[in-house]
């Protein structure tokens, strides 16, 4: 009976370890950071030894006719759930990783690979062949060639009582006449989140830390200081000693004509600025370049998503993913358009590149471009008006003196909150 007992329990051990091995073995197939070769191969042994015991335990009890044992039904029942429990999670996991749906492969390594302290989501699972051929099938390629500024009529009259459609109505219907801004609420399938309609281009401006080249600071804190009508961050930031502060800006920063930064900026996007006669300027220049351009505010960031008009174009979900975005774009009438979305929660897993590109081309954006997103990604506004889009529970968390954010903020380890950004957008 002892040994019969050892037996089944060796049994009911392995039965568990197999489809954790076995899981482990698939991984470590793929990729060698979560595994490497030395325990990869410990882990093969340790399986066959594991599927050797298993099958001389099955013999073992079969012969004593495990059958004819008392084991209790209630036993019986806890061991037969477990069991499908894990097989079942051992098998969908894999399934999801490498099976032959690429929905999930395609949503993990292409969030994963954009943010700039988890890609080991991916490289943990997938080896770099892997991962740059899901890359391939998943991008954004940008229109090349320049913005023509003289298609932008910003002294337009855009008062009108007959609307092209449904997106036009909402941008030029105004509450009240003298109002500077709206805000148009996004509600998608994956994500929500706010359009800001700002009515005069001239009141948006660039802002950069106030601790340049240091460390960043909250949007919150920099529309406070100016005492900004609505906020959202701006641009790109450069991981110094890959610590993230958010205080070097990333490529071209200029403010009120005052070049902040200059950095080569060699990727996809480039320059997203304003102009002094208040037209959106999109492209690859230096801060010179800008500067006789006529530039006034600017920040730098990728991608392009709208060029005169047209809309980049995109293989898959554009290869960034599912993520919290922020984005802005410009009308041929003039008005601005602010993008932020909410994103990584259960229900809200976020926008692609792709869906808020044609958000801002279902508003007329004839310009567009993304800006920074992820846990950068937020829209701020004077207590008194966020009011209108936060609950009365959410004041104690969105909310610092006299200003709040309104989207929900969620960073890369699932915490609800913001992080020290290098620049925003300011409407004043």
């Amino acid at each position: 009976m002892n040994q019969y007992k050892i037996s089944f329990n060796m049994l009911i051990t392995s039965l568990f370890l197999l489809p954790i091995l076995f899981v482990l073995l698939v991984i470590g197939f793929h990729s060698r950071v979560l595994l490497i070769k030395p325990i990869h191969f410990v882990l093969f042994l340790l399986f066959f030894l594991v599927l050797l015991v298993f099958f001389t335990s099955l013999v073992f009890v079969i012969k004593y006719k495990i059958q004819r044992e008392k084991i209790t039904k209630v036993k019986k029942i806890i061991f037969i759930v477990l069991f499908v429990l894990e097989f079942l999670g051992a098998s969908g996991g894999l399934f999801l990783l490498y099976g032959p749906w690429s929905g999930f492969r395609n949503f993990l390594i292409s969030s994963a690979m954009t943010t700039m302290n988890h890609r080991y989501f991916a490289t943990w699972f997938y080896s770099e062949e892997e991962i740059n051929k899901v890359l391939e099938e998943n991008k954004l390629i940008e229109l090349e060639e320049d913005t023509n500024l003289n298609l932008i009529h910003t002294n337009e009259n855009s008062d009108k009582n007959v609307y092209e459609n449904e997106y036009e109505k909402q941008i030029l219907e105004k509450e009240n006449e003298g109002d500077i801004y709206k805000i148009i609420p996004i509600n998608e399938k994956n994500f929500k989140g706010y359009l800001a309609v700002i009515y005069d281009p001239s009141r948006v401006h660039a802002r950069s830390t106030k601790y340049l080249n240091r460390t960043g600071q909250f949007v919150m804190e920099m529309a406070s200081e100016e005492e900004a009508l609505l906020a959202i961050n701006g641009g790109g930031f450069l991981d110094v000693d890959k610590k993230g502060t958010g205080g070097v800006p990333d490529g071209v920063l200029i403010e009120n004509g005052k070049v902040k930064t200059d950095y080569g900026y060699d990727t996809s996007g480039g320059l997203i600025g304003f102009t002094n006669d208040n037209k959106l300027l999109l492209g690859k220049m230096n801060a010179s370049e800008a500067l006789k351009k006529g530039v006034r505010d600017a920040v730098s960031f990728r991608p392009f998503l709208i060029v005169n008009g047209k809309k980049s174009f995109t293989k898959g979900n554009g290869g960034w993913g599912n993520a919290p975005r922020t984005a802005i774009g410009q009308r041929r009438d003039g008005i601005v358009l602010l993008l932020v979305t909410d994103g990584r929660t259960i229900s809200n897993p976020g926008a692609t590149l792709v869906d808020i590109m044609n958000i801002l081309y279902n508003y007329g954006a004839y310009n567009a471009a993304n800006l920074d997103g992820g846990t950068s990604s937020v829209m701020v506004l004077p207590k008194e008006k966020a009011k209108k889009y936060i609950s009365e529970k959410e004041m104690n968390s969105h909310c610092r003196k006299e200003y709040c954010y309104i989207n929900d903020i969620v960073n890369g380890s699932g915490e609800h909150r913001t992080r020290p950004v290098a620049s925003s957008f300011i409407v004043k």
